[in-house]
């Protein structure tokens, strides 16, 4: 069994989300941000949903997603064999509660790799005016599954500024992960995989047991970086990408690394890195894009 870049650019079925305040609350809670932007339903303007939120928007299709193939084509059986490895995230405003999203996807490339197959789709969110409030790539590797052909859509992905070296270190923030943390976060941010809250699926897997979400390592990283670098402002958050590179152990610790700051017209490119308890490496070529104060200048996904 194999996939095929013939594949690319088939869509699928719309998702649409209503977005609550107990679901954005619980969000920021899962990952202990006391931000009051999140929680504060008094301040002018009211709350907004962290940043990271997104990727619980579209989870739903990415959980079901049988249900949301539009044909036939795609070979549904290979999905066990999916493990999360990029994510990209480009926000063009913060998410409100009590909004109606529109989620559209497709599959925006498919290529070779040496553990198997990259599976890229690509999420257009939109308001109910049909504006739009995030683009995310969610990068997914298919192990031993092998590519058919050399692969396509790699030059529409979107492509993260990145370091020759990443040994610099402005500053670093430490987490506790405690025990409980992937089932709060899975409760919380409705995604649901039994690998970070069944040791017994963990075990049957080959993972020593369960592991922290990988979107939760990334959202403690976002949190941190929007709240040293962004004046804990989250619409200044313009974009977030990653590569998942190891797993986190409940009852550690992760380090978020901040390498290195670089100003351009757009606003501040920042690189970071997210250690595990290990020392190893947990989340590696992070890079975040924080706009300007007033009218950050930032073009959407082509």
């Amino acid at each position: 069994m194999g996939l095929s870049s013939r594949l690319v650019g088939m869509p699928f079925k719309e998702l649409v989300k209503e977005v609550t305040w107990r679901e954005t609350m619980n969000y920021a809670a899962s990952i202990e941000d006391n931000n009051s932007r999140y929680f504060d339903d008094e301040r002018e303007g009211g709350v907004t949903a962290p940043p990271m939120f997104a990727v619980a928007v579209t989870f739903p299709v990415i959980e079901r997603i049988w249900d949301f193939v539009d044909g036939n084509d795609f070979p549904l059986e290979i999905m066990p064999t999916m493990v999360h490895h990029t994510e990209h995230i480009q926000f063009f405003r913060p998410i409100r509660p009590d909004e109606i999203m529109t989620v559209k996807g497709r599959i925006a490339a498919i290529l070779p790799h040496r553990a198997g197959t990259r599976v890229v789709i690509r999420f257009d969110v939109t308001d109910k005016v049909g504006k739009e409030v995030f683009c995310e790539h969610i990068g997914a590797m298919m192990r031993g599954i092998e590519c058919d052909d050399r692969g396509g859509g790699q030059e529409a992905l979107p492509n993260a500024p990145s370091l020759d070296r990443d040994d610099g270190r402005i500053w670093e923030s430490r987490i506790k992960i405690d025990a409980l943390r992937p089932f709060i976060y899975d409760g919380c941010s409705r995604i649901f995989f039994p690998i970070h809250t069944s040791r017994s699926f963990a075990r049957q897997v080959g993972l020593p047991d369960i592991i922290l979400q990988g979107t939760a390592t990334l959202a403690y990283a976002a949190r941190d970086i929007t709240n040293r670098e962004a004046d804990s402002d989250p619409a200044r958050l313009k974009a977030i990408s990653c590569r998942f590179s190891g797993m986190v152990m409940p009852g550690t610790e992760i380090t978020v690394r901040l390498h290195e700051r670089k100003i351009t017209e757009q606003g501040t490119n920042l690189y970071f890195s997210v250690l595990n308890g290990d020392g190893r490496i947990a989340i590696s070529n992070g890079y975040a894009l924080i706009g300007r104060e007033l009218n950050p200048a930032w073009t959407a996904c082509a």
